[in-house]
């Protein structure tokens, strides 16, 4: 039987609807766009079934996304029951709905805010999404939620609306702690989902990927940007054809969930691994797969590569294989994930910090 790791905490991106009011041009979701089908909602009440199931095997950590998650009727509710279970809730949303919900999401829980920013020009990005007065509505959202002590990330997918060094005066004007960059697809994903399509802002050739991947790393200097350097190296590597270094942890510490709730090795994969209530009986996948650069797996497998090879060494010693632990130990990729792991590490306690002020501060408010 299956020795579930607890120790090591693993990630699920989970899409609640196929439904969007926006009309991304780089987007299958779109509203304009005929890939979605039938409008679906994830239910709220099986959901809950499956929560213990994705706890027991591991799950902390949970994005809500789509289609646009805040047009789900129960997205509070959802959320709500994730951070209920223990499982640390996220959003993405293209912040339309913000302001609508997010005083009663930062209630139910809500650990962290991600919005979607396209352009450093409030109007082309506006464009793009097909939502006029969209930024307003995103500046009112975030200043909302950080007066709930909640984190607002933006998401900027490297396209050809991105101009990099405008990036910082327009994020940092809107209230964001910090930026992670995604990397675009010339095609729709494998699974169910649809966050990437076909679409000239994002059929970028080697060069002008690898200059993104360059001007991202330069941006490191100006602002907080979530993609570590040896994970922007790694995709550099990608792009150019060459070996990886550090395995996708896709299958084993981070998964997709639909709205079917069927459980995905990966946005990118072409087939579910099952149910999710048959996700006790899932065995893990660790075979090597490097076939895509998806931005959040890629972190994710760099910051958690040390903590894998320490577990993997842990195993290897109780079964006397003392060279193998050794070996797994010793590689260059453990070294570069605990330098990824150095370099975020001031980040993650500047935003412990500020939510513990604004809780201390919110309690004060009460008891005056």
């Amino acid at each position: 039987m299956r020795l579930v790791d607890l120790n090591l905490p693993a990630v699920c991106d989970f899409s609640i609807t196929n439904l969007c009011n926006a009309a991304c041009a780089l987007c299958g979701f779109a509203r304009d766009k005929t890939l979605v089908g039938a409008t679906r909602y994830v239910d709220v009440d099986a959901f809950a079934r499956a929560l213990p199931i994705l706890h027991r095997r591991g799950i902390r950590y949970m994005t809500l996304q789509g289609g646009e998650p805040l047009v789900h009727p129960d997205i509070i509710r959802l959320v709500s029951q994730t951070a209920r279970a223990d499982i640390s809730c996220a959003v993405i949303t293209n912040g339309w709905f913000l302001p609508r919900f997010i005083d009663r999401l930062a209630a139910a829980g809500l650990d962290r805010v991600i919005v979607s920013i396209d352009s450093a020009d409030p109007k082309e990005h506006e464009r793009n999404r097909g939502l006029e007065g969209l930024h307003d509505r995103i500046a009112e959202g975030i200043a909302r939620a950080r007066a709930h002590g909640v984190p607002v990330q933006a998401s900027v997918t490297v396209s050809r609306l991105v101009r990099y060094d405008e990036l910082p005066e327009r994020l940092q004007r809107l209230g964001f702690d910090d930026v992670a960059f995604s990397y675009p697809r010339r095609e729709p994903l494998g699974s169910s989902s649809l966050v990437y399509g076909e679409s000239d802002l994002v059929d970028l050739d080697r060069d002008e990927l690898l200059a993104a991947l360059d001007a991202i790393s330069r941006l490191k200097k100006r602002l907080p940007v979530l993609n570590p350097r040896a994970s922007l190296a790694e995709v550099a590597r990608y792009v150019r054809g060459e070996p990886q270094r550090v395995p996708c942890i896709g299958g084993y510490k981070y998964f997709y969930l639909d709205w079917n709730l069927d459980i995905w090795r990966c946005e990118a994969w072409h087939e579910p691994l099952g149910s999710v209530f048959d996700f006790d009986r899932s065995p893990d996948q660790r075979e090597p797969r490097n076939a895509c650069m998806m931005g959040c797996y890629r972190n994710a497998s760099m910051l958690m590569h040390a903590a894998v090879a320490g577990r993997d060494a842990v195993r290897s010693l109780r079964a006397g294989q003392v060279g193998a632990a050794v070996a797994t130990l010793f590689r260059r990729s453990v070294a570069q994930s605990l330098l990824a792991l150095a370099e975020e590490l001031p980040k993650m306690r500047r935003l412990a910090r500020r939510r513990q002020q604004t809780a201390a501060a919110a309690a004060s408010r009460q008891r005056g």
